[in-house]
């Protein structure tokens, strides 16, 4: 009897010891699981992108490497208010935003971000204190090192559309962005060569002689008369008009909303939440970024651009796609029942046989 109750203990331990070591394995393949959907899976994607290459530029008999200047545009992030927005599907896309521009920023080292309007999804009637909340998130979200600069652009969802909108949003807008309804930012590359972006509200653009829509005109015609004379200056074709004048980047602008009349050499925009191209009047090219939430694309993206002051190439990179990691979780799931199911019939089988073996003796 005593043989026998010292085999049952022994039993008894060896299965509590197989118990905690299948345990033991199912959490570590959960935490293996959300430590890969959650966080390593926007390195392993984001790194399959690089910056598009420029080509040389000719100085003299010899070509050189022309200095280059690193750009990321994103658009539509539509950061969710307390309105229409749900808590989980805010957890959901605000931590792949902020997980997915963490990572870009790690591995590809921008000189410059620029987000192409629509940053709030309810900027247009939420509450100051509301607005407050989404501010703060933001900027959790976006958060940057100081050598890194971010320039963030107003969109209809962001203060309405132009007759929803009114002078307080858009003060309310400016004032945490630093951002005018039009106007020129130019930034230092190597060497200290000027690049020059215009940044334009296309909200501000209805022509209808509104106040907002009378001020960013006349900011926009002073900004052509400030290229203009950039121009004729670099062309040492100076003429009084231009002679208190400040001198900027002669080359084209990079125009980050549709505006003719200032001869860009490529427009930037956003609102559409999809990638597309346009060619205006056959040379000047319009790109479309995608929107860089889920909520807006299940494969949402964001546009690279390796700038000169003379030339551009563009590359798109892709975020993790949200199906990728539904189905990650639902094989996770499906391998985690399978195994909870094997272990328990292995279990069963074990302790049947140890009664078989009781009754017999």
């Amino acid at each position: 009897m005593a043989a026998q109750a010292f085999k049952c203990g022994h039993s008894k331990r060896h299965r509590h010891k197989k118990r905690a070591v299948f345990l033991l394995k199912i959490v570590c393949f959960l935490v293996f699981v959300f430590v890969f959907c959650e966080f390593l899976i926007y390195y392993v994607v984001i790194a399959q992108c690089s910056w598009p290459v420029v080509g040389l530029a000719v100085q003299g008999d010899r070509k050189e490497s022309p200095p280059v200047l690193k750009a990321m545009f994103l658009s539509d992030t539509h950061l969710l208010g307390e309105i229409t927005g749900h808590w989980f599907d805010k957890l959901k896309r605000e931590w792949q935003m902020e997980r997915s521009f963490q990572s870009a920023l790690w591995l590809l080292q921008p000189d410059v971000v620029f987000i192409l309007g629509d940053v709030f999804d309810e900027g247009k009637w939420s509450s100051p204190e509301a607005w407050e909340d989404d501010v703060r998130r933001f900027h959790k979200m976006f958060r940057h090192p100081s050598h890194i600069e971010l320039a963030v652009l107003v969109g209809n969802h962001d203060i309405g559309f132009h007759y929803e909108t009114n002078l307080y949003k858009l003060r309310r807008f400016e004032k945490v962005f630093n951002f005018s309804s039009a106007k020129i930012i130019s930034r230092k590359g190597i060497k200290l060569l000027l690049f020059s972006f215009v940044l334009v509200n296309s909200v501000a653009l209805e022509g209808d002689g509104c106040l907002m829509c009378k001020t960013t005109e006349e900011t926009l015609i002073h900004l052509s008369h400030t290229l203009n004379c950039s121009r004729k200056i670099d062309q040492k074709h100076l003429g009084k008009e231009c002679s208190n004048v400040e001198q900027i980047s002669a080359s084209a602008p990079i125009l980050l909303q549709l505006l003719w009349w200032l001869r860009p050499r490529l427009i930037l925009s956003g609102h559409t939440h999809s990638a597309c191209e346009v060619l205006h009047n056959r040379m000047v090219p319009e790109i479309s970024v995608p929107s860089f939430s889920w909520r807006n694309r299940n494969n949402p993206s964001f546009i690279m651009a390796s700038l000169t002051t003379t030339d551009f190439t563009l590359a798109k990179c892709f975020l993790p796609v949200e199906d990728t990691v539904n189905y990650l979780y639902l094989v996770a799931g499906v391998v985690l029942l399978v195994l909870t199911v094997a272990f328990c019939l292995a279990a069963l089988f074990s302790f049947a046989q140890q009664i078989n073996k009781f009754k017999h003796i």
